[in-house]
Parts: C-alpha cells; structure tokens; sequence
C-alpha cells in the first residue's frame, strides 16, 4: 500500500498517521522526495481498508499495491537500486560489470592462472566454487573453508572482488569474513531459512533463479532476504528447465525486462548455467549486454578437459579474453561502461 500526502501536509501530520500503522505492527518505507511527501506500508495490509486512511488530515491519495513483493517493487521505488561492491564497482548502474572465474576452486595455482588472466580480459569480480552443492552427491564437493581461504588470497593478489556460493546458514560469519558477495544458487532460492538469515548480513547477496521459479517467485525470495534488513540484493537469470534437452537450460532472456520493469534491483546473467556449452557463451553474453542486463557472471579456466565441474561449459582463457572484446565494442555503441 502506498500513501501520497497533501503538498502542504504537516510533518505532525506524517508522523500521526506513521504512529497509528505502526501500531498495527506494520512497517514504513520512507519514499519521499523534494517535491512530494510519499510512503510505503509494508506488511501484511489486509485488515486496512484504504478509505479508512483518508481520515488522517493530510492524506492526498492511498493506493493498495497488488504484487506481493513490496521492498523488491518498483511501485515503492522507482529509482534504480545500485549495490555498491569494493574497488569502486557498482551494480545496477551504467556499467556492465563481469564476474568471471571456475566453476570450482580446485588449488592455489589453478586459481591464480585464472584469477590472472580473466583480470587482465576486464573482469572486475572473480568467481570460484568452494562449497560446490551437486545433484550427485559423488561428485567434486568443493574444498570449503579451504576454498574460501584460496578466493580470499587470489582475489587480494589480483585486486578482484570475490563472489562464491553459500550452502547453509550456518557458515555466514565465515563468508562474511572472505567473499564480498554471498551467492544464493538456483537450489536455494526458496531456501527461506538462509534467505531470512542473509537478511541479517550487510553483505551485497546474488540471488540466482530458481530452477523452474516463476519471476514473482524469485522476486519474492529476493523480498525475504530484504524484509530482514539487507537491501543489497543482485538478480541473477540462469536459465530454466523447460522441455528442451539441447541446452542445460533455457535462458529466459525477457525475463531481464521484466524484471527491470517490475523492481528497481540490479540484474544480471548467467549464460553458462543456461546454455551448458561454451560455444554459446559469447552470444548469450552479447544478447544479455544488449537487453539491458547489469552485468554477468561467466564460467572460466584454463583447462576444462581436466575441469573437476563443469568443464564443458566453461570458457578457455582465450576465448574469454576474445569475447571481452566484443563486449566492449557493443557496451561502447549501447553507452556503457566495461571500465
């Protein structure tokens, strides 16, 4: 629900009407500017008829918003949101920000000649598994809290941020210590027990598609962890199963305008989870550039015949380095920034 007040409303006024919803233990989000007075009442609204609102002097107009997700909504915040990460990096802004890096971390020297070479491309975020959630539970599990570890070291050697994906609640405080942003795989979009605990955390939180979700399903995921108190939440489209055997995934595309219409959170993509082939890689990433997404997340090494995950989709250092190329030629036509 949102309440518009009168131009010449009183701040005695605000703050009657902000006490009486308060005392219905619902929450305010505070959305005014220099020309207009305006708020957002989050909770559950529906024991407040909006006429009744109209009786606190002051009011201009109360309109019931219909989607679910309030804090994620764009209806509450028309202005883009932009997660600020270290090195001076934002997301959600002009520039098209790329995270590139293993599947897995598998050892100091691999991820260095990684780490290296995707940071002289352009990349601005390393990415690496340590905690590596699997369909087969005899597959590569990850090194853990080595692993971390590793990302933390390689990443200060090379200047990158560092973004790696949390499996459980119980291992926030060692992430919150490592890694610059906590990735939320596609397994664990509706885990809502960690996405209420990453509510807790100031870290930047990627939150990835779930597998089959509907885009309001991964709105409202995005909705948990910001009803906690952590704002700093970055979309990211992967891919869905649909009936399709011939990709990994499908990539919904369309999904990054409508998500760019519906909420004001930054979104990016992930066209190595979506198409499961590095021949793709290229051309998913140029068509996400050109739809209006805010960056990417790409896997990368430099040996996927001998890759413990995911090998077959990921990218060989060269060829990374040609595709940065590209993009940097499109993001120059389409006015952003790759720098």
């Amino acid at each position: 629900m949102i309440v518009q007040m009168k131009k010449n409303s009183t701040k005695k006024e605000y703050d009657k009407l902000v006490e009486y919803l308060k005392a219905k233990h619902l929450e305010i989000k505070d959305a005014s500017t220099d020309d207009v007075m305006v708020f957002g009442i989050i909770g559950d609204t529906s024991s407040i008829d909006p006429s009744d609102l109209y009786a606190f002097d002051g009011v201009k107009e109360v309109t019931r918003v219909s989607t679910p997700f309030k804090k994620a909504s764009r209806s509450f915040k028309k202005k883009d949101t932009i997660v600020k990460i270290k090195n001076g990096i934002e997301i959600g802004g002009d520039q098209f920000v790329i995270m590139a890096g293993p599947c897995s971390v598998e050892s100091e020297e691999q991820l260095r000649i990684i780490a290296k070479s995707v940071k002289k491309s352009g990349a601005h975020i390393l990415r690496g598994g340590a905690y590596k959630p699997r369909t087969s539970p005899y597959a590569f599990q990850g090194l853990e809290v080595e692993g971390l570890k590793l990302l933390k070291k390689i990443g200060d050697e090379t200047n990158l941020a560092i973004v790696t994906e949390i499996p459980s609640p119980d291992l926030i405080p060692l992430f919150e210590e490592y890694v610059d942003i906590i990735q939320v795989g596609a397994r664990n979009m509706q885990n809502f027990h960690l996405l209420k605990a990453l509510g807790k955390t100031n870290k930047p939180i990627l939150l990835k598609r779930g597998l089959s979700a509907t885009i309001e399903e991964w709105l409202m995921s995005a909705e948990y962890i910001m009803a906690g108190g952590n704002e700093n939440v970055i979309l990211c489209e992967r891919g869905i199963r649909t009936y399709e055997k011939y990709t990994r995934n499908t990539l919904d595309i369309s999904a990054v305008l409508a998500v760019k219409e519906l909420s004001h959170l930054p979104v990016i993509v992930d066209p190595s989870h979506a198409a499961g082939r590095w021949d793709m890689i290229e051309k998913l990433s140029l068509a996400s550039l050109a739809v209006g997404a805010h960056g990417l997340i790409v896997e990368v090494h430099h040996d996927p015949e001998h890759a413990l995950s995911d090998g077959a989709q990921s990218l060989k250092l060269n060829k990374f380095s040609q595709m940065m190329t590209e993009l940097e030629k499109v993001s120059e036509v389409l006015g952003k920034s790759m720098k």
